[in-house]
């Protein structure tokens, strides 16, 4: 695997978690304003075009049914993701006043577990399942129901045959009456997997930027991410956010990064992306509470907190991360000595 995807995915987790707990201070601290330093959302914009460019990229040449590119979907998602989701609708039952964006309600439990869109029952005006940034594997796992469906055309005909599919799917959803799932599958940001399904096609017929283009739409990527997140609204983001996101993805992925040191802490984060990207919402809980019954300030100290929120999210993520990763039982397992 490219060593720069594990960094984009750990820049992206990382941004993710900044967001959230920049969004906690008005919660910890209500005095301090920190809407000025809003920043990250756009996290999700990369992984998005990142899951569509590693998608091409590990089916690309290889023949795979989709029950099987499905069953290696599943097995990397959906364990973490429902052990999480009966934690949160637990902790929503038996101790309701630790979450604030939770509530327990059976249908939206079933519905967050078996990745449909439903209207959160803490905030009907929200499509958002148990755990709340599981929204993006709403859409995340009904690309991947598209792109298993489609594996069986020949290569050449599946990037066309995807992007039909996906415009009839955009066009029904705005023609048909609004439902939950017609509010939800209209958003245009699932074009950002299709931009990364060709960045990962282009890859593959070599057509990459020059190194000095590639580290100056790396660049210009991350600056226009950053200007867009400020100045335009998550209405508008497949273009004002999804357009730099593309840079960035194709500009690491032309840079040739094995000339390069290896980054090993970022590297590693990379790989404990998912976990921290699915359990920073419950350190952060920790860390609100904590604020709240300390009887010293020191957590509502909003740069303090916002670090704490970065630093005790990658170690809770990595420490998932060796639990749960396949890989890491394998060897486990491989490493006893014979009965």
């Amino acid at each position: 695997m490219l060593v720069q995807l594990q960094y984009l995915r750990a820049i992206a987790a990382l941004m993710v978690v900044y967001f959230h707990a920049v969004l906690q201070l008005a919660k910890v601290n209500p005095a301090v304003d920190a809407t000025a330093f809003v920043y990250g959302e756009t996290g999700v914009d990369i992984f998005f075009v990142l899951s569509g460019f590693v998608m091409w990229l590990t089916t690309s040449g290889r023949a795979m049914s989709p029950i099987d590119f499905a069953r290696r979907r599943i097995k990397r998602i959906v364990p973490l993701y429902w052990l999480a989701t009966l934690f949160s609708a637990t902790v929503a039952l038996v101790a309701p006043s630790l979450l604030k964006s939770t509530v327990f309600d059976l249908p939206h439990l079933i519905a967050s577990l078996f990745f449909l869109p439903w209207a959160n029952p803490a905030d009907p005006s929200t499509i958002t399942p148990v755990v709340v940034p599981g929204w993006t594997l709403n859409y995340e796992m009904f690309f991947y129901f598209v792109f298993a469906l489609l594996l069986p055309l020949q290569e050449v005909r599946r990037i066309p045959a995807m992007f039909a599919v996906f415009a009839v799917i955009l066009i029904a959803c705005r023609l048909l009456p609004e439902t939950t799932m017609t509010r939800f599958y209209r958003e245009p940001i699932m074009l950002e997997f299709l931009a990364g399904v060709v960045l990962g096609w282009l890859y593959g017929q070599k057509v990459l930027l020059p190194n000095r283009w590639a580290w100056a739409a790396l660049a210009m990527g991350f600056a226009f991410l950053s200007i867009n997140e400020a100045l335009m609204p998550p209405e508008s983001r497949f273009y004002a956010w999804g357009i730099p996101a593309i840079f960035i993805v194709y500009g690491a992925i032309s840079i040739d990064f094995s000339r390069l040191p290896l980054i090993g802490w970022l590297n590693y984060l990379g790989d404990c992306s998912y976990s921290i990207y699915i359990t920073h919402a419950f350190t952060l809980a920790f860390l609100r509470v904590a604020a709240d019954r300390l009887p010293i300030g020191i957590l509502q100290q909003p740069v303090l907190f916002v670090i704490l929120s970065l630093v005790l999210s990658s170690i809770g993520g990595a420490i998932i991360h060796e639990i749960t990763s396949p890989r890491r039982r394998k060897v486990a397992v491989a490493s006893r000595p014979p009965a």
